[in-house]
């Protein structure tokens, strides 16, 4: 059969179209130009001023200082992870696949709840943390815990499936010419997934910054100390204050715009070397 028997007719082809980009309108560029317009609506004066705010300067600091330590955290586990399972056997392989894959399938807010219910004041190690005089519930321990827990498998299901095609070749020609593991992981595994590591660590960075259910759960929601971004909106918003509100948002759905921008133009400078890779 010939190129032309699959080809759809021109009208389906522009209806497919028409309704992808109405979709993307009304569901994704609409609601960023809603978010902007409210948050510019007395204009700018009052939008900069909605940051001067020693609460929203809290909450902003608060969010950042998660996402550095909650997306290292999850690099070393997710390059961890997708080394072990693409390049070794080992019982139970399968059963880590799995756990990798769990926040996915989980409400954010249940697993806020599970560590209310590990080291809450009435929790499994509630008591033992009280001696000890150490919070992780209502505190920024919780909320650590609470970011990592939600965006763990984003590194590592971007690295997994590369590193499982290209196979371990390359890592036993280096091994018998003498290179040490490390070695073997700086100069040939890691060039190698360079750009899958970069999408990976993108997403989780986006996520991290944006969480809401889980965070919300742990947090205890006490301004000035324990509200990140996502959950100083919400408080803004019930209290009426709907330029404040728009104003953090609109900050946040900026971070998100500049991670895509910055996505585009490495996939444009190195556009050969990152298809080549997403072919894998």
């Amino acid at each position: 059969m010939t190129d032309g028997a699959h080809r759809e007719p021109a009208h389906v082809r522009w209806t497919l179209v028409a309704l992808t980009i109405g979709f993307l309108l009304l569901f994704v560029v609409l609601p960023l130009v809603a978010v902007f317009a409210e948050a510019l609506r007395r204009g700018f004066d009052a939008y900069f001023a909605s940051f001067e705010d020693a609460d929203t300067q809290s909450a902003i600091w608060l969010t950042l200082l998660i996402a550095a330590i909650a997306v290292p955290l999850n690099l070393v586990f997710g390059i961890s992870a997708a080394w072990a399972v693409a390049k070794f056997e080992f019982p139970g392989k399968s059963l880590l696949v799995s756990l990798i894959d769990l926040p996915f399938s989980v409400s954010p807010v249940v697993s806020g709840l599970v560590f209310v219910l590990l080291f809450g004041a009435k929790g499994l190690f509630g008591p033992l943390l009280g001696d000890w005089d150490f919070k992780i519930i209502f505190a920024v321990p919780g909320m650590v815990l609470a970011t990592i827990f939600v965006t763990f498998p984003f590194i590592a299901r971007e690295l997994i499936p590369l590193m499982q095609e290209q196979g371990t070749s390359e890592e036993e020609a280096a091994l018998t010419l003498g290179a040490s593991g490390w070695r073997i992981f700086l100069t040939v595994t890691l060039p190698n997934v360079r750009w899958a590591l970069l999408y990976g660590v993108l997403l989780c960075n986006a996520r991290a910054m944006g969480e809401f259910g889980a965070v919300s759960v742990v947090s205890g929601h006490i301004r000035g100390l324990t509200n990140t971004m996502p959950l100083h909106v919400e408080i803004l918003y019930n209290e009426y204050n709907f330029v404040a509100a728009f104003a953090v948002a609109s900050l946040l759905a900026g971070l998100a715009l500049v991670t895509l921008v910055g996505k585009s133009v490495l996939e444009w400078r190195h556009g050969d070397e990152l298809s080549a890779t997403r072919r894998l």
